[in-house]
């Protein structure tokens, strides 16, 4: 008997048929579709005692990123049959039942792999103390984003912007993912009113990318913050090497400590995800302090649907190795946020589709340098990169999860707002 023959009922249990996904075995033998889109390939026994040990999602993750399961083929393809496999109720993710719990000890007994469990791979997050405190937060952000800036060059292109760009042409050769970044900086500095000499605070400034167009393009005076220390340092370098140090100000700093306001405008964009739901009200009650009265703020953040539970299961993929602590919001729940510190919402724009586009040119350029990935990091790192891009786009694409720009402005006395009439004022060039 071969050990596809023994793993069978558990590939079954978790799957389903007609789902086209091929699995081979350590041994050579395979089950599944022979046309299937993707290939899983059980390298050892090792990942199957991963599974045992934490039959869910988790197990499988810790046995992917290992390298104990690997996967080849169409990425896009095979995370979509997996998501049409799932539990309707449960979204797209790896099923674990009764059915699938009983297969996977049964394939444990027969191939002897009864054991300790394995050691979780290293690249796994493991935070201590409570929830969204200031030195937790600093551990979640230096996990995900201090892996190595050449890393990031080669997934994100010279462009270093890590959020959602703005297709305001189609993807192609003469308009590409740097373009597309730019257009998105311009959105955001148009959305803001920019003008010379106006005083900027950009709210997880990342690698510096909208900083440097609000000064470069706008003549904005602009303080970039992020607790991101190798973000920082690439930003820092980034402007004095464009002649941009006098107009750019970049810190490594925690927005609740930023004290030097008022500014005229901020800019939030893809760091509220960060923030959680209990500070949320704190993050809106800080920034609306900082700002003069008449100034505007944009925040630019991912959400999930209404009625879908804001945190990652501590059992899920993304909370142990992309984004641990990162919580997701449903539009409203910002929006309420915003407005109950005194703001007014003035324009809410949703780019879902464009971040599917932006995730599928990320994971394009890793798949186009993996052997440079892998030098810039790990292995492992490209792995997890690759399929939570991957997943990423799908979601979007499927409207479970979506991307909003909320423009709001803090008004002046008498309920002045200084905004233009028109939207069409609001975006002019």
């Amino acid at each position: 008997m071969t050990v596809a023959d023994i793993v069978q009922p558990l590939v079954h249990a978790t799957l389903g048929d007609g789902v086209a996904i091929r699995v081979r075995c350590w041994d050579g033998s395979e089950v599944g579709p022979a046309d299937a889109s993707l290939l899983l390939r059980i390298e050892n026994r090792r990942a199957l005692r991963r599974l045992l040990w934490s039959p869910n999602e988790l197990g499988f993750a810790r046995a992917y990123v290992s390298g104990d399961i690997q996967i080849e083929g169409d990425v896009f393809a095979g995370l979509d049959e997996i998501a049409r496999a799932a539990v309707p109720e449960q979204g797209p993710g790896v099923v674990v039942d009764a059915a699938t719990k009983r297969a996977l000890v049964k394939a444990a007994l027969t191939l002897g792999l009864i054991g300790l469990p394995p050691t979780p791979p290293p690249e796994e997050a493991r935070l201590g103390g409570r929830r969204h405190t200031k030195v937790r937060d600093a551990d979640a952000i230096a996990h995900h984003y201090d892996v190595g800036n050449d890393f990031y060059r080669i997934v994100l292109g010279e462009s270093m912007t890590y959020s959602c760009a703005y297709w305001v042409q189609p993807p192609g050769p003469d308009f590409d993912l740097s373009d597309a970044q730019v257009a998105k900086c311009d959105l955001v500095a148009r959305k803001l009113g920019l003008e010379p000499g106006m005083r900027v605070l950009d709210v997880g400034c990342g690698w510096g990318t909208f900083a440097r167009h609000a000064a470069q393009t706008y003549g904005a005076h602009v303080v970039g913050v992020t607790i991101s220390r190798e973000q920082a340092d690439y930003a820092t370098k980034r402007m004095a090497d464009e002649g941009l140090s006098d107009l750019v100000d970049i810190r490594v700093q925690d927005y609740r400590d930023v004290r030097d306001g008022p500014f005229d405008a901020i800019s939030s964009i893809g760091m509220a995800e960060h923030v959680g739901a209990a500070m949320l009200p704190v993050y809106a009650a800080d920034l609306f302090a900082l700002l003069r009265p008449g100034g505007r703020l944009l925040n630019h953040a991912i959400s999930r649907r209404p009625g879908q539970p804001t945190t990652f299961s501590k059992t899920s993929f993304i909370d142990r190795y992309v984004f641990p602590d990162g919580e997701l919001l449903p539009m409203a729940t910002m929006i309420e946020a915003i407005e109950s510190v005194g703001f007014e919402v003035r324009d809410v724009e949703s780019l879902r589709e464009h971040y599917a586009l932006t995730l599928r040119a990320w994971v394009a350029n890793l798949e186009a340098g993996w052997d440079d990935a892998v030098a810039a990091t790990t292995a492992a790192r490209a792995r997890i990169w690759r399929l939570y891009m991957a997943g990423s786009a799908l979601a979007f694409e499927g409207n479970r999860i979506g991307v909003n720009q909320v423009l709001a402005v803090k008004p002046a006395r008498a309920g002045a707002s200084g905004m233009p009439r028109t939207r069409a004022e609001l975006l002019a060039d």
